[in-house]
């Protein structure tokens, strides 16, 4: 369970003018939505905050789930930032924009769903724990405005215990609840991480065999794929894949695939880690020939039926025989690169339709997000 909540908006509120709030609430509120992706389901707005779900067996696994929280935090401070720029408005509601903040709260447990007014309102002890975490005295006793907060509980659904030795450990004393053991993953060093962020380039005259398929999934859930090496492997046309140098348990940049094909290792190392969107890799040549090197660039694309997935082979580099034996190879090599990434195609649909269709969101309506902002006025 999910609670994304716009932060010191209470305070912007009662220093604003009412009319610009509101467009400022709502630009906000849209972004939050936009970016709830599936299988997240969005269960309702709350004045300055999104709640959503995922059902077990239909969830993301927790590298995903984090970047998918990560990349819509970044989403958000570049939408604070553009509204600063973009304005030239001098009341109290234009100036404060950069009060604003997000932090997001985190919680596993057991919940039922009623169907209220339009919106599926999710009932039971562990949501009044969700909803209890709100009311925290995190920023008092740490400083931290901009955060995720998980409970021990998802954390640990989500296999994020290695990335413990990162996060700040926190708790919290509820009435008829108790102690809840929580930690805090800071935002604000994701923000300068990544606002800044330059990517290595890959020109078309630098691809020496491309392939593509379309998957009827959307990008966020082949990207998850993408991040299990049993998944990955079915791409890589080898025997397995082992993730090598993980980070805290997360898969990034430095990071490598094992991709064994009989008895013999090409690691593909990862340069380039863009969620939803992009892995660069450098491995080596499947030649007898040493340190002939090449790159291959997986980008996932927004398509009509899903996601478009494309793998792109680059030139090599090393001694010139080396290079010219490697260019011949992969040049006979095409259809064996379009059968593989078809196969993966295949077995990514068949895996998650095997799983039975996930739950739908109901529609967010315009109207929906009006009478949220009405509410977070009124307050």
């Amino acid at each position: 369970m999910l609670i994304a909540d716009i932060t010191g908006y209470t305070m912007y509120l009662s220093q604003s003018e009412l009319d610009h709030a509101r467009e400022v609430l709502k630009n906000l509120l849209n972004l939050l939505i936009e970016h709830t992706k599936p299988p997240l389901v969005i269960s309702r707005l709350a004045g300055d905050a999104v709640i959503s779900y995922g059902l077990q067996g239909h969830a993301q696994q927790g590298q995903t789930f984090v970047e998918m929280m990560e990349t819509t935090y970044v989403a958000f401070r570049r939408a604070i930032e553009l509204m600063v720029l973009n304005t030239n408005c001098a009341c109290n509601a234009c100036k404060n924009i950069r009060a604003l903040d997000l932090k997001f709260f985190v919680h596993f447990g057991a919940f039922g769903i009623d169907r209220l007014g339009g919106h599926d309102e999710m009932v039971g002890a562990a949501v009044n724990v969700l909803h209890r975490l709100t009311k925290n005295h995190v920023t008092e006793k740490t400083g931290l405005r901009a955060y995720i907060l998980y409970s021990d509980e998802a954390l640990r659904h989500l296999g994020l215990e290695e990335a413990r030795p990162a996060m700040i450990p926190h708790e919290e004393q509820y009435e008829h609840v108790g102690a809840v053991q929580l930690w805090l993953q800071d935002m604000h060093p994701i923000w300068e991480a990544k606002k800044e962020k330059t990517h290595i380039p890959f020109p078309p005259e630098q691809i020496m065999l491309q392939v593509a398929t379309e998957i009827h999934l959307p990008p966020e859930q082949v990207w998850d794929y993408l991040l299990r090496p049993e998944h990955f492997n079915v791409l890589a046309g080898g025997n397995k894949t082992e993730i090598a140098r993980r980070n805290l348990g997360r898969i990034t940049i430095g990071s490598t695939y094992q991709c064994y094909h009989g008895d013999t290792i090409f690691p593909q190392t990862i340069l380039e880690w863009r969620p939803f969107e992009r892995i660069l890799v450098q491995t080596l040549a499947p030649i007898p020939v040493k340190n002939i090197v090449l790159l291959i660039d997986y980008r996932l694309e927004p398509a009509a039926q899903g996601t478009r997935l494309v793998q792109a082979f680059g030139k090599p580099a090393g001694p010139l025989h080396g290079r010219l034996m490697a260019t011949l190879l992969f040049k006979s090599m095409a259809r064996i690169a379009q059968r593989d990434i078809d196969n993966f195609k295949k077995h990514v649909e068949d895996d998650w339709f095997r799983l039975g269709i996930a739950p739908a969101a109901a529609p967010i309506t315009p109207e929906m997000v009006g009478e949220a902002v009405a509410k977070s006025l009124a307050a």
